[in-house]
């Protein structure tokens, strides 16, 4: 009689532990999505991008020319968000979790990988920040959630999976955008800058796309944050990315044979900028033009077919294997000069800023 008065009394308690502390209301998963949230959500701001048109009088008429999402990195009031979010703005406005707004200032923009860097001067008590999270241990399959403001629809959550990796997307700019993370979580015009979390509330992503442009339809895309951490110190510190480059003007073949040229696949060298990779390495452009039918075609440069046995055919091609290194790294490049084979270390210097 006793064993049984104690066992109810058990039960009772764990009841009133159950209801008192609402364990029960909500699934693990729940639990989960609302901690992320909670923590995350006072990160997470609206930018609105305010451009001047001009009324029959030539007067000036701000107007709001678009919105979307961005996230605080740290207590300096470092924003980080989408180019195309604050692209040809004249004036932004961050509006924060708790509503208070403040004049944002674009300090540095990518857009072949569409990302800008916005600060305000807003007090570090008024908002939290979010940490990155590297992408290259990431999987198909892994929950993720998406913070944003789609629609204008201010502090809006979405959950998800990654459904693929590695996809490419090209920027505004007609650049290619590599290493792309493709995720069912709906992400809708608004959602663009915003976070993609994983579990644990870190970011790995920067929403930035989706397929059409009515509204989610289960597939969008976000730059992963592997991208974002090797771009964001030269934004910050420089306003632009610090690229290396070859110093060259190049022409795919490809175009050449359209027209009737019989050239190896490649990239043809148009011109070499003095004083640049290329040109310390003794890389050669054109030295005259020929007349094939109606066109007039660069002819006597080195045609170069491979950076470090890849091939290399298209601008994009190029792009990848060059922009995405540093300054001071060597690349083996191989090309084509009267005929012959050769090869040559060359040596990356960064592009002047124009």
């Amino acid at each position: 009689m006793i064993f049984q008065k104690h066992l109810f009394l058990f039960f009772i308690l764990i009841f009133v532990f159950v209801h008192a502390h609402g364990v029960s209301r909500y699934s693990i998963d729940e639990q989960e999505n609302i901690r992320i949230y909670e923590r995350s959500s006072r990160a997470v701001v609206n930018i609105s991008n305010i451009a001047v048109n001009y009324d029959f009088y030539y007067r000036a008429i701000p107007a709001e020319s678009g919105s979307g999402t961005g996230f605080l990195i740290n207590k300096s009031g470092i924003i980080v968000t989408n180019y195309h979010v604050v692209e040809g703005a004249s004036k932004l406005v961050v509006t924060l979790a708790d509503n208070s707004q403040w004049p944002g200032e674009l300090i540095g923009a990518d857009p072949n990988n569409d990302l800008a860097i916005v600060r305000i001067q807003a007090p570090p008590e008024s908002y939290d920040i979010l940490k990155f999270s590297h992408s290259n241990d990431i999987v198909v399959g892994q929950k993720v959630l998406a913070l944003g403001n789609p629609f204008g629809l201010r502090q809006t959550l979405t959950t998800g999976i990654i459904s693929a990796l590695g996809r490419t997307i090209a920027a505004k700019n007609g650049r290619k955008i590599e290493g792309i993370i493709q995720t069912d979580a709906a992400i809708n015009p608004g959602n663009s800058g915003g976070p993609l979390l994983d579990s644990e509330g870190n970011v790995i992503g920067i929403n930035t796309a989706i397929i059409g442009s009515a509204g989610s339809v289960g597939i969008g895309f976000a730059v992963p944050s592997n991208t974002a951490l090797r771009v964001l110190p030269d934004l910050i510190k420089y306003g632009y990315v610090r690229r290396p480059w070859l110093g060259i003007e190049p022409i795919p073949t490809v175009y050449l044979r359209r027209i009737g040229i019989e050239i190896p696949d490649g990239l043809l060298i148009a011109r070499v900028v003095e004083g640049a990779s290329a040109d310390q390495a003794g890389l050669r452009g054109a030295s005259r033009t020929v007349k094939v039918g109606r066109y007039k075609v660069p002819w006597g440069g080195d045609i170069i077919t491979h950076i470090n046995e890849t091939p290399v055919f298209t601008m994009e091609d190029l792009a990848q294997q060059i922009e995405t290194r540093k300054s001071g790294e060597e690349v083996t490049v191989r090309y084509i000069r009267t005929e012959r084979v050769h090869s040559v270390i060359v040596e990356l210097l960064l592009r002047p800023r124009s």
